[in-house]
């Protein structure tokens, strides 16, 4: 089963150090790039992130990452 394609881009988002994460890696959530439950009838489950500094992280929006919750460029490829 592949995840939906939620956008071809990452998502920029700020993170605080030592609050947690959790990445929607089925591409279903209406608050993406984040989990909000969409992945309960398949086999998808969220990946924790937790931020070991503030500033800005990219999260992957193709959800076809190699290095999930974080982009890789994937998304040029698709």
């Amino acid at each position: 089963m592949q995840p939906n394609i939620a956008q071809k881009s990452p998502y920029a988002i700020e993170v605080e150090a030592g609050k947690s994460y959790y990445w929607c890696s089925c591409g279903l959530s209406k608050s993406q790039p984040f989990c909000d439950g969409s992945h309960q009838a398949s086999s998808f489950t969220p990946v924790e992130y937790k931020a070991e500094k503030s500033g800005t992280v990219y999260f992957c929006g193709c959800k076809h990452t190699q290095n999930p919750p974080l982009c890789d460029g994937a998304h040029a490829k698709l």
